[in-house]
């Protein structure tokens, strides 16, 4: 009968040499880490006897420092830091490129995302890894409510804002345009604040100038990503050649159209027929 691998250790004291046999099924571990593959690290490698914590809060801009854990060890132990970033569940975890310090400064790409570190102990015999418990979720850096978008921009809402921040209609897109047969505009207006963040829910209105040349419409709310859109009919006067210009205003809901945060703007699309 054909038997099963050992790993032999041999112990000499008081003259007297023994052999301890080691099956090799006690080399797995079930604690999580990485079990050592060798009979030199099962005897002599660090054994992390706690697991590594962070300290700090996750949050984009700030700083989390890692704690080595509590190891054990014949001889004096090396460590070295790998950061990872994980999704929520604190799972399908990868490694952080260039993150190999005891601090870790935390970034827009880490927004949504769970950290962890995994510490490696070393001595002359062998290494062994241990990993920390996951963070919190990263929250969308800005004011109250803020989030993140799939494009990775934050969306704040328009009632988060206050003086001296401000609305700004940053963008603006005609369809079509220029304009070549006398059918609908669609307009469609960007709101975000002096920072830089979509705004959703801002109240957008806009009028043709002059008012004979398309039909007035409501304001419209602002979505998630920014964007309120409107349609224009054309009226009477439509014109054949030259173009219409539009007054757009972007206002909280009960604010002044003509302070506070709100904004105001003039834009225009070309008309061609």
């Amino acid at each position: 009968m054909q038997r099963p691998p050992h790993t032999r250790r041999l112990l000499i004291a008081a003259g007297v040499a023994a052999v301890f046999v080691v099956p090799a099924a006690l080399l797995t571990t079930s604690s999580g880490n990485a079990a050592p593959a060798t009979a030199a690290q099962i005897q002599y490698a660090p054994v992390n006897t706690q697991a590594p914590t962070i300290t700090g809060t996750a949050a984009e801009g700030q700083t989390l420092t890692a704690s080595t854990g509590t190891w054990t060890s014949s001889t004096s132990v090396a460590y070295t830091y790998q950061w990872e970033r994980c999704n929520t569940a604190g799972t399908s975890c990868a490694n952080i490129a260039s993150a190999t310090g005891t601090t870790y400064k935390v970034v827009a790409a880490d927004v949504g995302a769970t950290l962890r570190v995994v510490v490696s102990g070393r001595n002359t015999d062998g290494t062994t890894n241990a990993t920390s418990a996951a963070t919190a979720a990263v929250p969308a850096s800005g004011p109250a409510g803020a989030t993140k978008e799939a494009n990775g921009r934050t969306s704040v809402p328009v009632d988060s804002l206050a003086l001296p921040d401000r609305l700004t209609v940053d963008q603006v897109q005609f369809s079509p345009n220029p304009v070549r047969t006398k059918t609908a505009i669609t307009a469609r207006f960007h709101v975000t604040n002096t920072k830089g963040y979509d705004v959703r829910d801002a109240l957008v209105y806009a009028i043709g100038l002059p008012y004979s040349r398309v039909t007035t419409a409501p304001e419209a709310k602002s979505g998630t990503d920014g964007w309120a859109t409107i349609a224009f009919q054309p009226a009477k006067l439509f014109p054949r050649k030259g173009y219409i210009t539009f007054f757009v205003r972007a206002r909280p809901s009960g604010g002044d159209p003509l302070a506070g945060i709100s904004t105001r703007r003039l834009v225009q699309v070309t008309i061609n027929r």
